[in-house]
């Protein structure tokens, strides 16, 4: 069986949220796959450079080398790994992350074309990363991000009154602030109305989305960093799922959600419009749109067969993303 070195933030052990290095190697190994990882450490540099010593490693043993690969600093991890895999000659397989991957492919050509010319493969889980890697000329393959589809207990939910669900990690850039905003302007309207905050701290963001809540005097249940199995149990308690994010590509969160049978209220940023038809599937708002968002949301109240045609809808779509679908397109790439 083939031999895979993954090369990622393996980070939850810390507390962080698992990133497809822990989601999609386990389906990797439960596939007979051998996978060796890295990394694991906290400390950035640590990280890195256990992630080159790995290589070195194994590099020898392996058939492949698959990088996740993401815009921000993480993107330096990539284009060192993917460099050292040229200088020991052992192909490498860019895993494409990021809702904003597409201006770092703007503000960093050159290194993106060392990294993403040279590759085996380079693999976009939404047609958003398909579509801004083909404007630029890669050769780039759609394998959509993956779930178990089976664990996932759909529920039609009743809808007496806003029970929100928000799971992301706490970042600047998923804007959670505008989800208690919106909680606020729905107290108003509906005085029982319950927000539910699921996820770790990764800035600062956490204490500043915390300390306004209680600025404003309401009521917030913040759980922290849960268990898959933890937060969907705590999912039967809610009636919509809402992504407040300013950029995206497709989160997985927001996949499971629809599995579960939560109405998805999202920004349209990034990838979420080649995900999400507005009035189909989930009600899209635009970016820190804090009136429509709310406006949207009071529609699965006042319209009464809009959150059965979009939740429908969403488990019609979800079907592609089951792991049993997804996995040949894997068993392709690696043969």
């Amino acid at each position: 069986m083939k031999k895979i070195l993954y090369i990622g933030n393996k980070l939850s052990k810390h507390g962080n949220t698992a990133t497809s290095i822990e989601t999609l190697g386990e389906f990797l190994e439960k596939e007979g796959y051998v996978l060796y990882y890295a990394s694991s450490k906290k400390v950035k540099v640590f990280r890195m450079l256990d992630m080159i010593y790995k290589t070195f490693k194994h590099a020898s043993k392996v058939d492949y080398v698959l990088i996740d690969t993401y815009s921000t600093y993480n993107f330096w991890f990539a284009f060192i790994i993917s460099q050292l895999c040229r200088v020991l000659g052992v192909k490498y397989i860019s895993k494409l992350h990021g809702g904003d991957l597409p201006n770092r492919l703007k503000k960093s050509t050159f290194f993106c074309n060392l990294i993403f010319n040279n590759s085996y493969a380079n693999v976009a889980p939404s047609a958003y990363l398909f579509n801004r890697f083909n404007d630029y000329k890669y050769i780039v393959k759609y394998i959509p991000n993956t779930i178990e589809i089976d664990k996932y207990n759909f529920l039609e939910r009743s809808f007496d009154y806003p029970r929100l669900l928000w799971v992301r990690s706490f970042s600047t850039i998923y804007n959670p602030i505008l989800a208690v905003k919106t909680f606020m302007e729905l107290k108003v309207i509906y005085p029982n109305a319950e927000l539910c905050m699921v996820g770790p701290k990764k800035d600062e963001s956490y204490e500043q989305t915390i300390e306004f809540a209680k600025k404003n005097n309401v009521e917030i249940l913040f759980t922290g960093r849960l268990s898959k199995k933890s937060w969907i149990k705590l999912s039967k308690k809610y009636n919509i799922f809402i992504n407040t994010t300013h950029f995206d590509n497709t989160p997985i969160s927001v996949i499971e959600a629809m599995a579960l049978g939560l109405p998805v209220v999202s920004t349209n940023v990034g990838g979420i419009p080649y995900l999400l038809e507005h009035d189909k599937n989930a009600l899209l708002v635009d970016d820190n749109d804090l009136e429509a968002m709310v406006n949207e949301i009071k529609r699965l109240f006042n319209e009464p067969d809009l959150p059965l045609k979009l939740t429908h809808n969403a488990k019609n779509l979800i079907s592609e993303f089951d792991w049993e679908i997804v996995k040949n397109q894997w068993k392709e790439l690696l043969q």
